[in-house]
């Protein structure tokens, strides 16, 4: 499977600047516990979600107060109506997707914010999957025809789904997005 992280250490002087391995430069800081911790996306596979749609965990914020990661979503597949609980940041990386009720497509390089209390649903269209960067506060609510909340995501249910495929597919998760909330 290849790396999936590693811990970059930093060496410190006496005046608290340090030097990066990952980044090569020379920082200014007052903590010294700082490191960086790199994930390697690209390593993990795609964890399915539902028929069409899958995603790689990028972190998970304190007190599960929201979470990042990628989603993709393959062609023709839909990302049912939901409400956002919290603010939503979303770049496309790949591909495009048409949010129901509007005309334009947003493509690769377009960054859509979405305002809390914003009620959604999209497609992936064209000939390949729409790949995501998703930064998502607070809680992913799915809606019923009736507008009722039939389920629900958030950075909980998201690392549980990220360790129960860690564990179904003896793979090893990765340091950083198994801390406790």
């Amino acid at each position: 499977m290849g790396r999936v992280d590693e811990q970059i250490d930093v060496h410190w002087s006496d005046n608290l600047d340090v030097h990066c391995h990952f980044c090569q430069a020379t920082h200014r800081c007052d903590d010294r516990r700082m490191t960086h911790l790199l994930h390697h996306t690209a390593d993990l596979e795609w964890i399915p979600l539902s028929a069409g749609i899958s995603f790689k965990p990028i972190t998970f914020f304190p007190d599960d107060a929201g979470y990042q990661l990628l989603l993709r979503v393959e062609p023709g597949a839909v990302v049912p109506r939901h409400h956002h609980t919290g603010e939503i940041h979303a770049f496309v990386l790949s591909g495009q997707r048409r949010i129901s009720g509007c005309p334009e497509v947003v493509r690769a390089g377009s960054y859509v914010y979405e305002p809390v209390d914003n009620v959604d649903s999209w497609e992936a269209v064209g000939d390949e999957p729409c790949v995501i960067h998703i930064e998502a506060n607070g809680r992913v609510e799915y809606l019923d025809d009736d507008g009722n909340v039939v389920r629900h995501t958030d950075a909980g249910s998201a690392r549980a789904a990220y360790l129960d495929w860690c564990r179904e597919t003896g793979r090893t998760p990765h340091p950083g997005l198994v801390g406790a909330a």
